[in-house]
């Protein structure tokens, strides 16, 4: 380790550091961090276009003078903030885009102070590289058994029961703040970024023992705007399917309850539905639109579910899943909550009275 950087290493390394400081602008932390980082810019949005103009179009010495004092003002006001309190013990990893100017100011000013404040070298940008190589690599070590099933047949709030009982989940949608269907928006809930999501999720995977098996449930490449890393799709298509065979009226009670804020915003709903125009007939739109606007929400879903989702489902699930043609099949005739704890009772004791399947290394 060279005086004040740290060597890149495994991100598994950085919890050897106390806090993880991101002193990029908020815009660039907004877009991606690591998972557990907080923001402590040295320059603001506003501020690093300001200093980039300046070394553009007049000099770089101009630029050096006005972001120089920009991120000493910057520095002064989160020791005053945000740092005052550290005791002197505090050991954190300072972060920028590549490990330069920025986190190597904050480092100095803190490691002056008497703090073993490190800079990470390679910034942020080894760190996404790490990422991307990672999520190339981690799914093929795990065992992954994928949910299964219909639309409305409860799959989400089945791995949430799992997780309950302690077993292991990848809860993609949770992850990308998105139900995966056209309908899947989620409201006052915006998705990350693909590179948020890919962080998270990497997060999510190395927390994961590849010696037990890991509920997941059935994906396509896309949840909303979030595309699936192409190592997890395929691996996700080879896992073990479990098929969850739900009473159609029991889904339809159940897509009630999970979507009831549809319920009170009937123009937002439509507005949604109007995506649909390439799947399904205008006059066929125009009908659901008409039904959620006199609250005929039991009538709009059962059509959904037998004009749209359900030949949906067979087409997809027959092509792209390789395990569901012999799936582990459970019945049920109630997705209530004790119903859903109940299944996923069922399914746990199951799989684990089940030999145990080699994985592919």
């Amino acid at each position: 380790m060279r005086h004040g950087v740290a060597s890149v290493g495994q991100i598994e390394d950085y919890h050897l550091f106390e806090e993880i400081i991101d002193v990029r602008t908020p815009a660039e932390f907004a877009d991606d961090h690591i998972p557990g980082a907080i923001n402590c810019p040295v320059l603001d949005n506003t501020q690093r276009i300001e200093v980039g103009t300046l070394y553009n179009q007049v000099s770089p010495f101009a630029a050096k003078k006005i972001g120089a004092a920009y991120v000493s003002e910057n520095i002064a006001r989160h020791l005053r903030e945000t740092f005052h309190d550290r005791p002197k013990t505090w050991r954190p990893l300072i972060v920028c885009w590549r490990g330069g100017q920025r986190s190597g100011a904050m480092t100095y000013v803190l490691r002056r102070i008497g703090w073993d404040a490190q800079q990470l070298e390679g910034g942020y940008k080894s760190y996404r590289k790490q990422v991307i190589d990672k999520l190339a690599r981690l799914p093929h070590l795990l065992h992954f058994k994928v949910v299964c099933g219909a639309t409305g047949s409860g799959k989400s709030r089945l791995l949430h029961a799992l997780a309950q009982r302690s077993e292991q989940v990848l809860d993609l949608e949770e992850l990308a703040c998105h139900k995966g269907s056209v309908l899947g928006v989620l409201p006052d809930s915006a998705q990350p970024s693909q590179k948020t999501f890919e962080s998270n999720l990497l997060a999510a995977l190395q927390g994961l023992d590849p010696t037990r098996p890991v509920y997941v449930e059935a994906e396509s490449r896309r949840i909303g705007s979030i595309q699936l890393p192409d190592a997890l799709l395929a691996r996700l298509r080879e896992g073990e399917c479990i098929n969850i065979e739900a009473r159609f009226e029991a889904r339809v009670d159940f897509l009630l309850r999970d979507y009831a804020y549809f319920l009170n915003a009937p123009d937002w709903f439509n507005s949604r539905l109007d995506v649909l125009h390439t799947l399904q007939s205008r006059e066929t739109i125009n009908r659901w639109q008409g039904y959620a606007k006199i609250a005929q929400w039991r009538t709009l879903v059962i059509e959904l579910l037998e004009l749209h989702y359900d030949p949906l489902y067979r087409r997809s699930q027959n092509r792209n899943f390789n395990g569901f043609g012999s799936p582990e099949t459970f019945t049920t005739s109630d997705l209530s909550a004790a119903g859903i704890d109940l299944l996923a009772a069922r399914i746990a004791a199951k799989i684990a009275a089940s030999p145990t399947t080699e994985r592919t290394p």
